[in-house]
Order: structure tokens, then sequence, then C-alpha cells
């Protein structure tokens, strides 16, 4: 008997995913466990395994088409049976048709209406429900714009309101040209400007669409620098204490506890200490209150082939050195593997980016909304610097060392504090042992 394979709920706030990539063939035969699609959603990318061994006898969704959750996706049967045979004009197992794609916001009729009075469905009701529990990043472009949800015509399940409908929305209401703005008594008020279509490029090019993953990655940073005032402080880090802790100790801790002892623990180590001391920057904002996390989640950005992500040490306050490298370690792996759980990249307080692996100097990030601050990790170099002696002399000394820049809100973090901030993590990393010794 055939199987339904249903799209999972990969999280409490997840409503719809996006297939990506089936990994069997109609007719073709999988084992249990084995993945047999991948999905994306606005949370997180994951490859779903095969609920049982056998064939795949259907694929009802096709790659890229995005469903609800619960959806049938296709079915799979006992390794003897075959797939059914194909009606006329439909090869057997073909995916279903798509679901006609929502305009592009381009394409959008302009000057869109809102529901006449009294047919604004009931928010108790599941259609409602569906329509206000639109996904996070239309909910947060809703927000930003001062836009009630259910004044904009969703084309999702039961009117859900999509990425696409938001845009559409919102260029239709983008300000009028001075032509539609004259005087009422004009032959015929001037219609409503259309959004921009870029040049044509010029010369040789390959065009291409966004990722899911890209659109959710753009939509977050551009609202980020909308919503926080960005200000940044940079910090040179003497990296020789923690230098020869590893050199001394790396090869019996990994021996000991199977994972690699990289400059990255001790960094979180030393930062997870400074957010204990100052609450504010693992804080966040809501309106004109300031919300102190009393658990310090810090999340680290993975750069993978497709993207990038940030899963997240949870209590990394209460992990010594060898838990804070497991953990990393384990997380990063996972989530170049498509194995992450939507719970382990959410609820992060404070993030930390170490673009010196790829041999950057420093960087100056994005804060990662709802965060007001993030940390990024320049390269570990041998620089040449003044360093005095207990007689007061100065000499020249080569030392490890490492640019770091802190971006943070200005809202509700100081540059005093910022800077007070950053140099507990410098005094931390320049002389203690982490356990080690």
């Amino acid at each position: 008997m055939a199987l339904d394979i249903v799209m999972p709920q990969m999280g409490e706030s997840i409503t719809e995913a996006t297939i990506l990539k089936w990994h069997r063939k109609v007719g073709e035969t999988i084992g249990k466990d084995e993945t047999l699609y991948e999905i994306s959603t606005d949370k997180v990318d994951a490859e779903i395994p095969a609920p049982v061994g056998g064939t795949l006898l259907e694929i009802l969704v096709q790659e890229n088409a995005t469903v609800p959750v619960g959806t049938v996706v296709g079915r799979i049967g006992g390794e003897e049976e075959k797939p059914a045979v194909a009606s006329p004009g439909k090869p057997a197992g073909a995916p279903a048709p798509p679901e006609p794609a929502p305009a592009p916001a381009a394409q959008a009729v302009p000057d869109q209406a809102p529901p006449a009075p009294g047919t604004l469905p009931d928010e108790e009701s599941l259609e409602g429900r569906l329509r206000t529990k639109s996904s996070p990043l239309v909910r947060r472009m809703a927000q930003d714009q001062g836009v009630d949800l259910t004044a904009v015509r969703g084309t999702g399940l039961m009117g859900r309101v999509t990425k696409e409908d938001m845009e559409a929305y919102l260029a239709s209401r983008a300000p009028a040209t001075p032509q539609a703005q004259a005087p009422a008594q004009a032959i015929a008020p001037a219609a409503p400007p259309r959004p921009a279509v870029p040049a044509a490029p010029a010369g040789q090019v390959r065009v291409e669409p966004m990722s899911r993953m890209r659109k959710i990655i753009s939509g977050n940073m551009i609202a980020s620098k909308h919503t926080s005032a960005h200000v940044y402080t940079v910090f040179e880090m003497d990296m020789s204490n923690v230098s020869r802790l590893r050199a001394r100790h790396r090869q019996a801790f990994e021996q000991a506890y199977g994972t690699k002892l990289s400059f990255l623990p001790f960094t979180l180590m030393a930062a997870a200490r400074a957010l204990r001391a100052f609450p504010v920057v693992n804080a966040s904002v809501s309106g004109d209150a300031i919300i102190y996390k009393l658990d310090i989640n810090i999340g680290v950005a993975v750069a993978l082939d497709w993207g990038l992500i940030v899963p997240v040490v949870k209590q990394a306050d209460q992990l010594n050195l060898a838990g804070l490298a497991r953990a990393v370690n384990d997380l990063a792996a996972r989530a170049r593997s498509k194995q992450l759980k939507p719970e382990e990249i959410q609820d992060g307080t404070f993030t930390i980016t170490n673009p010196g692996s790829f041999g950057e100097t420093f960087g100056l990030p994005v804060i990662n909304q709802p965060q007001v601050a993030i940390m990024g990790m320049g390269a570990v170099k041998k620089r040449p610097v003044v360093i005095t002696d207990a007689a007061g002399q100065d000499a020249l000394a080569i030392r490890e060392t490492m640019f770091s820049g802190l971006s943070f809100d200005h809202r509700i973090i100081d540059g005093a504090v910022a800077d007070q901030f950053m140099a507990l993590i410098q005094k931390d990393l320049e002389s203690s042992t982490f356990g080690l010794e």
C-alpha cells in the first residue's frame, strides 16, 4: 500500500516550505532514512529522509514549488510496487503542475484596494489566522512599513499574504508623481507610477534568480539597516596568550574531547563572560522598551556554498572551553550538511562572525535582528607591536594579534559601553587560562 509523503512541520512558526531537490526519480528505490528530498523554509534548509524503504511511486510537488506544511508531496510504496500507468498526455509519476505563481510586483495592479467593510475574515477563523500568520519576513515587512496585513489581498493559501503580495502592495501605494498630484479640476489624473524597471545590462551577462535563502538574507539585512542605528568600534587584541595555550594543549585537548580547538571557542568564552557583565549588549528593543535577555545564546555565522546561516550555541556562559568547542564544531558541520533543526537557529541573543578564517583583517558586520550587537573576528596574524617593560622602556616585538570589530545599536548601547565590553573581551583573551592550566 502506498504511503503519503507529507511536507513536515519544521518548527512551530513555519507554515510552508519549498522543495529544492528530489533525490530520487519516480520508480527508483530508496532505503529508510536515506535523503529523499531537500526543502527550504524561512528558517533553515533541511534534508528530509524517507519514512520507509521502498519505491518512489509519485512526485506530486515539483522542485522550487512552495506548499503549506501537511501537503502530500509524493507517495512511496513497497520495493515490488511499480508507478501507476500514465494517463493520456501525462507520464507516470509526473509532477503535478504548480499553482499559478502570483504576479511579480512590477505587474501588480496599481492602487490595490483593501477588502470592503465587513468582508475581512474573523481573525479567530482559519482564514483569518492564515492571513495574519504569514512568514516572519512578511510580518517584519508589514511592521516596518506600518501595514495592516488584513488590508492586503493575499494570493497564498486561503488568502495568506506572501512576500510578493507585500511587495506589490507597497509598490502600489508608492508616492504619486507631481503629475498625479494635479488639481482636482484637471481633465484626468495621472496614473500612479509603476516600480522602476532596471535598465538592460550591457555586454555579456548571466542572469539567474536569487535562491530562497539569498532572498531571506537580502530582506533581513535591509531590514536590519533600516531598524538599528549601526555604530562601529574596532579593537586590536593580542592573541599571543591564546596561541600559546592552543600550541601547548591542542593535541591533548583534541584527543580527550574528539574535536578541534580553534581560536573561536576562546572568543566565545570571553564574549559570554562580557555579556554577563554588560547585559545591555545581550538585549533587544521593543518600541520604547529594552528587553534584557537572561539567557546568553551566542549565534555563530557559518558560511555555506549557497548562503549564510547562524546556528546558536545555547546557554554559552554555562559551557566550558571543551563544551563550546564541541557545540560550535557540531553546529557548523551540521549546517553544511543541512542537518540543523529550526530551533538550533533561533533565540540567539548575540552573534559572532569569523571572516578572519578567510584572511580578512577586520569587518563591520550587519546586526542580526532583533539583537543589538555583532562581533567580527579578523585574521590572527603576526604583527610588529610596541611593548613596554617593567622599567618603562619601549621595544618592538612580534605578537600574534587580531583586529576585532563590534557593530552595535546606538539606540540603547552607548560608545563607552561598547568599548568597555570589548576591552573586557580583550583582557580575557590576553590573560586568561580558560581552564586549561
